[in-house]
């Protein structure tokens, strides 16, 4: 899962990527609202952390132009405003969640987690496929209830396609939300990393639809 974080408190963000990271998710990082803002517009996201007080465009700038473009990420709000007019007009604005520093960064991932699980259809916090399950809160896999050792790169993709199971992912929509700023994978890379969760699966969960990507769906009987 791909996270656009915009904060503009070098010490705080450079704790906050990390943390991100180790619980799963790929980040980048834009301490400007009108870099926050153009980024949102043109790359793909996941989820977007949105601190108020930016330079360029303030906070609240920044959400009121990615919904007037229609951009339907879900967007949690930081900020150090503990007034309730200053959360309402964040709420009135377009964000999903607030929360307000200083916070504890596991509930950080843990609304995250929620927000995008949520935004993707799924209501309960462990995903299913077949035997397969994914405890986004702690970022866990298990295969028939036994834990399923991956690495942090297998471990983006597959929940990413666990997240949009039953429908087709294509190569560029995976690569878009579980790489990073700047890179561009190319499909074969794309194909090798899904090889290597398939050996790890041994059951046939991750199809691929030739010619459009990839579909996780477990098999019907």
């Amino acid at each position: 899962m791909r996270i656009l974080l915009a904060e503009d408190d070098a010490a705080l963000a450079e704790r906050l990527v990390p943390i991100l990271q180790s619980a799963g998710f790929t980040v980048d990082h834009h301490a400007d609202g009108r870099a926050a803002e153009f980024a949102g517009q043109t790359e793909a996201f996941d989820a977007a952390v949105l601190d108020l007080g930016l330079p360029g465009y303030d906070g609240l700038t920044v959400l009121e132009r990615w919904r007037g473009a229609g951009l339907k990420l879900p967007v949690l709000i930081l900020t150090a405003r503990t007034r309730w007019h200053d959360k309402l007009a964040g709420f009135t604005a377009g964000a999903d969640d607030f929360l307000t520093k200083p916070f504890q960064p596991e509930e950080l991932i843990l609304r995250l987690h929620a927000l995008i699980r949520r935004s993707a259809g799924h209501a309960h916090p462990v995903l299913r496929v077949g035997p397969l399950s994914y405890d986004a809160h702690h970022n866990r896999f298990a295969l028939d209830d036994r834990p399923l050792t991956l690495t942090a790169h297998e471990s983006r993709v597959l929940a990413y396609l666990m997240h949009h199971a039953g429908r087709v992912v294509s190569r560029g929509e995976l690569g878009e939300h579980v790489y990073e700023q700047g890179m561009d994978p190319d499909s074969n890379a794309i194909d090798v990393v899904i090889g290597r969760i398939r050996r790890k699966l041994g059951v046939d969960l991750i199809h691929t639809e030739r010619g459009r990507g990839f579909r996780m769906e477990a098999a019907t009987r």
